[in-house]
């Protein structure tokens, strides 16, 4: 702290508080330095967030294909015929409803195999024997969804 000597005479103290740099704010260099800072984190965490949404979306697809498969097998045991659209699965109460491809974000573009093979001994009447993605995007292990 300084004294110092008005013209009046009165005494006036000049604190190095008044001129500190709170009072002044942030350099733009300061400013420039944050900001690159705050750009590198955002370039590592953006991929590896793009990463586990997409990991999640290829786990719902396998959990649905299971889903789906699992369905139509018990179908076809059950009623000794396969069924002859998805849409027979939520019809006899199989799926509350037929899900989303997380792929296509649709649940009409599910591919499905129709053969004329017979799944069991006292199957009537073929169908519906596996499902697919309806996407033809590559997955993360570098095959195609429609393909699983």
């Amino acid at each position: 702290m300084t004294v110092r000597n008005t013209q009046s005479g009165e005494m006036k103290i000049a604190s190095r508080m008044q001129h500190s740099r709170s009072g002044r704010g942030f350099t733009l260099i300061e400013l420039m330095i944050v900001l690159s800072i705050i750009i590198i984190l955002m370039g590592v965490a953006i991929p590896n967030y793009q990463r586990s949404i997409l990991h999640a979306r290829e786990t719902v697809l396998r959990n649905d294909l299971y889903a789906l498969r699992s369905a139509i097998d018990q179908y076809t045991l059950d009623k000794q015929k396969a069924p002859q659209s998805l849409s027979d699965l939520v019809t006899a109460g199989y799926l509350k409803q037929l899900p989303k491809d997380p792929m296509t974000n649709s649940n009409d573009t599910w591919q499905v195999d129709q053969e004329d093979s017979l799944m069991a001994v006292d199957q009537t009447e073929p169908g519906i024997v596996d499902v697919h993605s309806g996407s033809s995007a590559t997955a993360s292990d570098g095959t195609a969804y429609n393909t699983w």
